[in-house]
């Protein structure tokens, strides 16, 4: 179920201590519908998974936004990672390793591409002179699947990372062999740090890198064919910035939010892909890429005017159109992941087609070309969850190829959708336990009912306690361990075509998880934007006693509307500190807090989390104009006084009183505002509510010094 709280309406603090009591594998996404003869499988668990790739030779590369790249072969997740990066990078909000892209040329120069967030001054903080940059890097891959951190090569750094949101980061070679790199508006400006969300126009400054798509040779060379070349331009490779009035070398196209995925179809003879743009508050799009394009943002959203569902249309000369949008009306906020089917691979019906997933409602849709022109989406893939759809590719499977899917559900995620056909499909097998720890003899019950198989065919079951004891075949049944030690128990189902699966529980006999508490923050602090917070922690357990920071974990996710961001990665140690956030946007102040989880783990590596919410110290402020009834703008919004907003203490709010003429024709200049700012200025949020008035003098229409002509 998605999680709607609005923060007036919630409680004090909500706070859970999940212990290993109760064990359920999770070989499929919950409540996923496929089409008929499709099936969704578990390819490997990595946390907070970020993009992929294949090399050649079949090898899945798997980046993790927590600074770590995987690499898996042969259907196993490979120990120890290709490549750590944790030490140098950031991987807050939406930071850490985003992209990874393998060269055409692999099997000769072995190089592969990664996107990550540099920690250049040696801290993670948010719209800061030290904020951390984004990177575009090549590194080697050896036949043993390692990467030297040696053989990095940076082809383009110092992209800003302001707010730590809106990265992109998405890489990929097209059929001319050139790179493509993504890159978002950085979420506020990176010359102005208060004009944020819709306010943000770095995306129309052309010689910064932000809110762009980038194109370079692998070696990260200027094509010759790029848009921007002449004297009014120049490489902004190495300061991810030029001079103003020039344009960076880098851009293939630009206007962009968050053009958070790309997908290159392979199906054209030449390079062709879509762009997938994260919009602000009402649309989605998908563009087609093109060689200087403009996408408008931030003048533009969808086909409309920037804020508006009306005013829409033919965009101002010089910008492009999106070739799809979609509206927030219908539970989809956030498109992410996007593939082009492969013709000849999936049924007729597939071909020609593109698919692209949301966030938000954890759906993925088909998206087929209309006979008159334009698109149709048809919904292909439903009840993923929110946080689904990560990014998408079609890659390997058997003698064809799969849709190859990412998700942070489950701990994270890489799974896989492959058309079956009319061949017998694979049951799925589902074990629970319970309980899965105590002392010895420890009975437990074991359920394996909730297995199923997607061709309806009847199941058998067979449990093996990994005890050396007999098997049972049944789908429940209860087993009583009589000593310590820690067992595998596994359930395997089987059709009546006999097609197997198999699902595992551990239990630990003789070991029970340890308890985590959170000390710090309390559960009645309220925070400000931009507040230094400190996590502390401890946690007992009742074999090893007190235990050392270094099994102690931090994960803090930001709570968005009805999903939810990961906003610090898992972070070992005790007295954690982070910059807390403002809202994305003034929509954000009401539905948007903190969660945080600390994870203890003890010497046999039995784990158990204690998660608590932070919240936001609220505050109305109220807006009023003398005489009343007049506009002004907050954030961009325009507002009729009087009016009263919710606000984060610490959030700034730039506001505006601009000059206007009444249904009478009477104009209003600026006089003055109660605070002794000027017509246009910047209010950070105090601490309790308040109210800001802005006074206006009228201008008659009629004759004399004093008329207006």
């Amino acid at each position: 179920m998605r999680r709607r709280v609005l923060l007036p309406t919630f409680a004090l603090v909500i706070l859970s201590v999940l212990f290993s009591i109760l064990w359920r594998s999770t070989p499929a996404l919950g409540a996923a519908t496929l089409p008929p003869d499709f099936a969704d499988t578990l390819v490997a668990t990595v946390p907070y998974p970020t993009a992929l790739a294949f090399t050649p030779d079949g090898r899945l590369l798997i980046s993790s936004q927590t600074g770590v790249l995987h690499v898996h072969k042969q259907g196993v997740l490979l120990t120890p990672a290709a490549l750590d990066l944790t030490g140098k990078l950031c991987n807050g909000r939406e930071r850490g390793i985003l992209g990874v892209a393998v060269d055409p040329a692999f099997a000769t120069t072995r190089y592969i591409y990664l996107y990550y967030t540099f920690n250049k001054f040696g801290v993670c903080e948010y719209n800061t002179t030290k904020s951390p940059v984004n990177r575009v890097s090549r590194f080697t891959l050896s036949d043993n699947n390692s990467v030297d951190p040696a053989t990095e090569r940076v082809l383009v750094d110092n992209i800003p990372s302001p707010s730590g949101i809106h990265n992109a980061g998405d890489l990929h070679f097209g059929k001319d062999g050139l790179l493509y790199i993504s890159i978002g508006d950085g979420g506020c400006d990176y010359l102005d740090k208060t004009q944020c969300a819709g306010n943000n126009d770095a995306a129309r400054d052309q010689h910064i890198l932000l809110g762009k798509i980038l194109r370079i040779t692998k070696d990260g060379a200027i094509p010759s064919t790029n848009p921007f070349q002449g004297t009014d331009s120049a490489r902004c490779n190495t300061t991810g910035r030029t001079d103003t009035g020039k344009k960076c070398q880098e851009t293939f196209a630009w206007g962009l939010r968050n053009p958070f995925r790309m997908a290159f179809d392979p199906n054209s003879a030449g390079t062709r892909f879509f762009v997938n743009d994260v919009g602000q508050n009402l649309w989605e799009e998908i563009n087609l890429g093109q060689a200087g394009a403009d996408y408008g943002w931030n003048v533009r959203e969808g086909l409309c005017v920037n804020g508006s569902t009306s005013n829409c249309g033919t965009p101002p000369a010089g910008m492009t159109n999106p070739s799809y949008t979609y509206g927030h009306n219908a539970g989809c906020e956030s498109i992410t992941g996007g593939a082009f089917v492969p013709n000849g691979v999936w049924p007729a019906d597939y071909d020609n087609t593109y698919l692209y997933g949301d966030y938000v409602c954890g759906k993925i849709f088909k998206l087929a070309a209309k006979a008159g022109g334009g698109y149709t989406a048809a919904e292909f893939v439903t009840g993923l969850g929110s946080s689904s759809a990560v990014t998408m590719i079609f890659g390997p499977h058997t003698t064809t190829k799969a849709l190859y899917y990412t998700t942070y559900a489950n701990g994270g995620e890489v799974r896989r959708i492959a058309y079956t056909g009319t061949d017998n499909r694979a049951p799925v097998a589902v074990a629970a336990a319970n309980p899965t720890t105590g002392p010895a003899p420890l009975t437990v019950s074991f359920d394996g009912s909730d297995s199923s198989d997607p061709d309806g065919d009847p199941l058998t079951y067979e449990w093996d306690f990994g005890d050396g004891s007999a098997r049972v075949a049944s789908a429940k049944t209860t087993h009583t361990y009589a000593s310590g030690g820690t067992f595998t128990a596994t359930l395997r189902v089987r059709d009546d075509q006999g097609t197997t699966a198999a699902a595992t529980v551990r239990i630990n006999v003789g070991n029970t998880p340890p308890t985590p508490t959170i000390t710090a923050p309390t559960a009645s602090t309220r925070f400000r934007a931009g507040q230094t917070i400190t996590l502390q922690g401890s946690a007992s357990d009742a074999q090893d006693g007190t235990l050392p920071d270094s099994s102690l974990s931090w994960t803090v996710l930001l709570h968005h509307d009805t999903h939810t961001h990961p906003f610090l990665g898992p972070t070992i140690g005790n007295n954690v500190t982070f910059t807390a956030p403002g809202p994305e946007d003034l929509a954000a102040t009401k539905n948007s807090y903190l969660e945080i989880q600390l994870t203890a783990t003890d010497s046999k590596g039995l784990s158990s989390v204690v998660k608590q919410d932070l919240l936001p110290k609220q505050v109305d402020v109220a807006f009023a104009t003398n005489p009343t009834g007049l506009k002004l703008e907050v954030n961009g919004t325009k507002l009729t006084a009087p009016t009263t907003l919710t606000s984060w203490e610490g959030y700034p709010l730039n506001v505006n009183a601009p000059a206007q003429t009444d249904t009478l024709d009477r104009t209003y200049v600026f006089a003055g505002w109660s605070d002794g700012g000027a017509a246009a200025h910047k209010i950070i949020t105090p601490s309790s509510a308040a109210t800001y008035t802005a006074r206006y003098t009228a201008i008659g229409t009629g004759t004399g010094l004093t008329g207006r002509y």
